[in-house]
């Protein structure tokens, strides 16, 4: 569940020893995020993880924020056929055309849903209240109640390709879950031990 490689600090079994996963792991995954242009932006790439490698997404997210304006909700909100065309034809991000259609219409969701609840608040609001760290590879899940009815909610607000297991690594990402394995220095950290 624990790999010590390549300093001896104790992380969670998934991470190798590529930098961007040491860091990813060490200071960002399983951190609070908070914000709307900040949870827009890691919802749309867990999205565009969808059936890839998470790394793949992690080496190209500059690309990404570059391709999608910073993730700034009304600005891909307005984007238009032009940029949908731009965007399939920018080999530095994944061209998924779903993918890159259910970013514009989760925008334009985001943007319409300030008016009812707001991103954040509709998050927290489905975010386990408790939850255990796993400690044995059988007890990390890929979705949740709690996921699931994230997912139902946001898809009743017009949100597409937000499934149980998005909304899951949305939580995981973005602290809403310490889903470090016992023992990893940086679960520890966030968890106060």
């Amino acid at each position: 569940m624990l790999t010590h490689e390549p300093d001896g600090i104790a992380r969670c079994g998934w991470v190798t020893s590529a930098p961007d996963y040491l860091r990813y792991h060490d200071s960002e995954w399983g951190r609070r995020v908070r914000g709307e242009r900040e949870l827009f932006e890691r919802l749309m790439l867990e999205a565009f993880q969808s059936g890839l490698s998470w790394l793949t997404i992690l080496r190209k997210r500059e690309a990404f924020r570059a391709a999608f304006r910073d993730f700034d909700p009304d600005t891909v909100a307005g984007f238009g056929d032009a940029d949908v065309a731009r965007l399939m034809g920018d080999a530095a991000i994944v061209r998924n055309r779903r993918k890159i259609d259910a970013t514009l219409t989760n925008a334009r969701a985001v943007v319409r849903l300030r008016d009812a609840v707001g991103l954040e608040r509709l998050i927290e609001e489905h975010a386990p209240v408790e939850h255990s760290r796993p400690g044995a590879p059988e007890e990390v899940v890929g979705f949740s109640s709690e996921s699931t009815a994230l997912s139902k909610a946001l898809k009743r607000h017009g949100f597409a390709h937000v499934g149980p297991t998005t909304c899951y690594s949305l939580f995981q990402a973005c602290g809403f879950v310490n889903d470090h394995a016992v023992g990893c220095a940086a679960g520890d950290e966030i968890a106060g031990e």
